[in-house]
């Protein structure tokens, strides 16, 4: 998010040299330099002991391709404590230790991904009204139902770390 206003007092924005972060907006009124925000989500990829994969379906976001778990997180929440609520909340499983990945830059919806893995031995799901289907799958069909490739996309790259650990 780019603020034009002082999000405090409602004041015109002038840019301001800010140290070596170059020109940031600032409230003359206020004292108070307004750098870029943009949201964190996280991103699950989990599996189990046959090195499958779980894949949902949300008709929300794509009735042709499949996604990891995620969502975003929430104010005071660690992006482990995330990963655990929303891997419980869509799934209904839960998750001990999920394992950071990496992160990628969705410039999609502006948006910085915090990708997790986590094994849980293969269960049922138990699916929250958001998620239309969820199945595991091997690490192949996963790779042909989730979204394609392309900058930024977070599932296929957990997909690609797993396959190299797996192999």
């Amino acid at each position: 998010m780019h603020h034009n206003y002082c999000p405090i007092c409602g004041t015109k924005l002038i840019q301001k040299q800010a140290g070596d972060d170059g020109l940031v907006p600032y409230c003359e009124e206020c004292k108070k330099y307004w750098f870029d925000s943009f949201h964190s989500c996280v991103i699950v990829l989990l599996h189990n002991e046959f090195n499958e994969v779980a894949i949902s379906h949300q008709d929300y976001l794509s009735t042709i391709y499949a996604t990891l778990t995620s969502g975003y997180m929430s104010p005071g929440e660690s992006a482990e404590e995330a990963a655990k609520r929303e891997v419980k909340e869509e799934l209904g499983i839960d998750i001990e230790k999920p394992q950071i990945e990496g992160t990628w830059w969705y410039d999609g919806s502006g948006v910085l991904m915090i990708g997790f893995s986590a094994f849980v031995k293969k269960q049922d799901f138990t699916l929250s009204s958001e998620v239309n289907s969820a199945e595991w799958v091997s690490v192949e069909e996963a790779e042909k139902k989730l979204f394609p490739p392309k900058p930024g996309n977070a599932s296929q790259g957990l997909l690609k770390i797993f396959k190299e650990r797996i192999k």
